[in-house]
C-alpha cells in the first residue's frame, strides 16, 4: 500500500511526486509512456517564465514558483532556470495588456511602461513598435529547460524515496471499499493500492476522468507548434541573455505571439503563436503548423525585428500539446463524488502552467496530506466553476488564445 499514487510523469506529476516523497509519504509515480517522452506537453528545450498576467492570482503564484525552482536547483546541483527580463508589447488600448500593468502594480511587481521610441532606445533598435503600441518591462522573466526540469523532479523524487515506473498506462481507478483508499489498474495487468491518488495526465485528463467517473471535464487538447528562426549573420549576440540581455517576450494582439532568447540552439531564436487546433491526444497529425499560422509569424517578425531575423520561414518546428480549458485557467481540485478527497486532479494548464509546476506540485502534496493548500486561493481552479457555466471564470479582457 502506497501513501500516494501519482499518475502521469510530466512536469506536474513529477513535481508532485517529489513534494510528496519529500514529506515522507510512500510515493509511486506511474507514466503511460517512457519517461521523458515527447508525446505530451512537458518536453522540449525552453519554456517562458514570467509574472506578467492579466489575472492577478497567477502573478503571485509565479513569484512563489521562482523561489521553488531555485530551491530545487540547489538540491539537484544544476540549473534549469535562466533568468532574464520579460518584455510585453501591444496596442496601448489592448485590454489584456492594460490588465497586465494593473496586475503587476497590485502584486507590487516593479513595471515600466515605454512608448515606441523608448522601446527602440531600451533594446538598441532590436524591437520596432508601431506608434500606437507600448512596451511593458519587468524583471521577472526567464527560460526554463523543460525535459531537464522533468528529469530533475524525477531524480529528486527518487532521492527522497519515491518509486518510479514507466510504460504503465492506467486504465482504471477504483475506490477500495475494503482497505480504504483507491486501487489503480494498468493495461499490462498490474494493480497498485494507495491511500491517496493524484492524477496529472495532461491531454489525456478528459479521457481518463470520464472513464473513471463519467464526469466530463471541459479540457480540450490542442496541437500546437514552436518554431525556430534564423538570426541574420552578425546579429547573433543581440538575441542572447549573456551578451544582449535579450528578454523573453510576448506580443498582445491577433495572434498572440511569444518568444525566448537564443539559448538552446546557437543562432536561432524561438518565436511561436500561443494557440493550436483541437485534437485527440492519441490521434495527432504531428503537422508542425498550418501555413496561415506560419504566414502570420513571418509578417510579425518582419515588422518587429527590422531585418535582424530571416522572416522567410522557420529553420525547424516542433509539435507539442496544450490542455485548454474554456477560461484558460487550471483545474486543481478533488475529484469528489464517490472518491471524496482521496483523488486529486490537476490539468487544463492551457499552455502556461509549466512555469508554476513547483508550486502546483507543492499544492497537490498539501491537498493529499492535509486537504487544504496554504497561501493559494484554489477557487479559480475548481471543477465546480463549470457547473451551469460552460465558460468558467469571467474575465474582463480579450481572449489570448484562438484555435486555428
Amino acid at each position: 500500500m502506497f501513501d500516494v499514487i501519482v499518475i502521469g510523469a510530466g512536469v506536474i506529476g513529477s513535481s508532485a511526486a517529489y513534494q510528496t516523497a519529500k514529506r515522507g509519504f510512500k510515493t509511486i509515480l506511474l507514466e503511460q509512456f517512457d519517461f521523458l517522452h515527447h508525446r505530451g506537453s512537458s518536453h522540449g528545450e525552453s519554456r517562458t517564465i514570467r509574472a506578467t498576467y492579466p489575472e492577478d492570482y497567477y502573478s503571485s503564484m509565479v513569484l512563489e514558483s521562482s523561489h521553488l525552482w531555485e530551491e530545487a536547483e540547489a538540491e539537484i546541483g544544476y540549473k534549469v532556470y535562466f533568468k532574464t527580463i520579460q518584455f510585453d508589447m501591444g496596442p496601448s488600448d489592448k485590454k489584456s495588456l492594460q490588465a497586465v500593468i494593473t496586475s503587476c502594480k497590485e502584486n507590487s511587481i516593479p513595471v515600466r511602461v515605454l512608448d515606441h521610441s523608448q522601446v527602440s532606445e531600451e533594446f538598441s533598435g532590436v524591437f520596432e513598435l508601431p506608434e500606437d503600441w507600448i512596451g511593458v518591462v519587468t524583471k521577472q522573466g526567464g527560460v526554463l529547460k523543460p525535459t531537464k526540469a522533468v528529469s530533475m523532479f524525477q531524480t529528486l523524487a527518487l532521492k527522497n524515496g519515491a518509486m518510479l515506473r514507466d510504460n504503465m498506462e492506467v486504465t482504471e481507478i477504483k475506490k477500495d471499499d475494503v482497505r480504504g483508499g483507491v486501487s489503480v489498474l494498468t493495461r499490462n495487468g498490474e494493480e497498485f493500492y494507495g491511500k491517496k491518488c493524484i492524477v496529472t495526465v495532461g491531454p489525456w485528463m478528459k479521457i481518463l476522468v470520464q472513464k473513471v467517473t463519467g464526469l466530463v471535464l471541459p479540457i480540450q487538447p490542442l496541437e500546437t507548434a514552436v518554431h525556430y528562426w534564423k538570426i541574420k549573420q552578425g546579429f547573433e549576440d543581440k538575441f542572447t541573455i549573456e551578451n544582449g540581455g535579450f528578454p523573453t517576450f510576448a506580443s498582445y494582439g491577433e495572434p498572440y505571439i511569444y518568444g525566448t532568447p537564443s539559448l538552446e540552439f546557437p543562432g536561432l531564436v524561438k518565436i511561436a503563436v500561443h494557440g493550436g487546433r483541437a485534437c485527440e491526444p492519441n490521434e495527432r497529425t504531428w503537422v508542425a503548423a498550418l501555413p496561415a499560422v506560419v504566414d502570420s509569424l513571418k509578417q510579425w517578425i518582419e515588422a518587429r525585428f527590422g531585418g535582424l531575423i530571416d522572416p522567410n520561414g522557420p529553420v525547424f518546428s516542433q509539435s507539442c500539446m496544450y490542455s485548454m480549458t474554456p477560461d484558460e485557467d487550471f483545474v486543481i481540485d478533488f475529484l469528489g463524488g464517490n472518491f471524496g478527497k482521496e483523488v486529486v486532479v490537476a490539468g487544463g494548464f492551457s499552455g502556461h502552467g509549466f512555469k508554476m509546476a513547483p508550486l502546483v506540485g507543492r499544492i497537490l502534496a498539501e491537498l493529499v496530506a492535509d486537504g487544504v493548500a496554504q497561501g493559494v486561493d484554489l477557487k479559480y481552479f475548481s471543477i465546480g466553476r463549470f457547473e451551469g457555466n460552460p465558460r468558467g471564470n469571467v474575465k474582463d479582457f480579450d481572449d489570448q488564445v484562438k484555435s486555428h
